[in-house]
């Protein structure tokens, strides 16, 4: 059990380090290449990936088989859009900005959830999400707050906004994902999100596309494949541990975020940056800590789980 809860923690962090390796080349393509071109070949490169570990499982037909492809399109439609507001984000603030705010994005899960699906929602966690979004207020004044804050530009008020927007989406993706989950296999969800995200982006190649240099082409290919094998990484992480267990090591992420911020761009976050981070990593790790409680509390009642 201590051995599979170790490899479970490994498996996550590995895939929040890749993550956190990709939004860096985007944050560093997003000055030369439009979100679009970056969306596309995210999407696309991650697909060949996709396409062949499932059929090296014997899994493409379930893959391809889907008996929900409205809801499928719903969930991609979020998708598409979260990750063009994420990416134009990431094109304007810091990288551990752009992070951090993402932070929000479980605390949104919580309270989509009791409005979307009429989840039971106790004042603990509706605490915990009303002071997480203390914590989002104070890392976006800076940003919005145009010609009186410090470094507070156009770029960065519109890239805060994108961010905020990328972490409402991602909560949409989470709630729309539950309900797709009571019929659609994971192999369906993951094939027809890459797939989606895809066909939307290759929209968008003829009105504003950068022929890229062999270096720019390596790191767009390479955006689909760290962002596939980090996906891998993490769900073979809750094969071998629950989700309460691993989730609080996706905020390793601003670690990697800070570093790597720092390394190739030479960007110091401000002191609101680390307190409202700290503020919404607090609140989102209070959550994760009251569902495992409550997940202990229904098994020793025999009351099944909510996944």
């Amino acid at each position: 059990m201590r051995g599979n809860l170790l490899k479970a923690i490994f498996f996550k962090l590995i895939s929040a380090l890749l993550f956190a390796v990709m939004s860096a080349q985007v944050r560093y393509l997003g000055d030369i290449v439009p979100v679009g071109q970056l969306v596309f070949f995210r999407s696309a490169s991650a697909i060949i990936p996709v396409v062949l570990i499932y059929a090296w499982r014997g899994e493409l037909m379930t893959a391809v088989r889907t008996s929900r492809p409205l809801g499928q399109l719903g969930r991609g439609t979020l998708s598409v859009i979260g990750m063009f507001s994420n990416f134009g984000a990431l094109a304007r603030l810091p990288l551990a900005d752009a992070t951090a705010i993402s932070f929000a994005s479980p605390l949104i899960t919580v309270a989509l959830a009791a409005v979307v699906l009429k989840e039971r929602v106790r004042v603990y966690r509706w605490s915990a999400v009303g002071v997480g979004f203390v914590g989002v207020i104070v890392m976006l004044l800076p940003h919005l707050d145009v010609g009186r804050h410090a470094g507070a530009t156009e770029a960065s008020a519109v890239g805060a906004l994108l961010a905020f927007g990328s972490a409402f989406c991602n909560a949409g993706t989470v709630i729309q994902t539950r309900r797709l989950t009571q019929s659609e296999s994971t192999s369906s969800i993951v094939f027809y999100f890459s797939l989606i995200c895809a066909l939307v982006s290759l929209v968008t190649l003829p009105f504003d596309w950068h022929s890229p240099t062999w270096k720019e082409l390596g790191m767009l290919m390479s955006l689909g494949i760290l962002g596939g094998i980090a996906h891998l990484f993490l769900t073979e992480s809750y094969r071998f541990a629950t989700a309460s267990l691993v989730a609080p090591f996706d905020y390793s992420s601003m670690l990697w975020a800070l570093i790597l911020g720092f390394w190739f761009f030479g960007e110091v976050p401000t002191i609101l940056v680390f307190v409202g981070a700290g503020i919404v990593a607090g609140a989102g790790l209070y959550v994760i800590w009251r569902e495992r409680q409550l997940g202990l509390a229904r098994a020793a009642e025999g009351t099944p789980t909510a996944t």
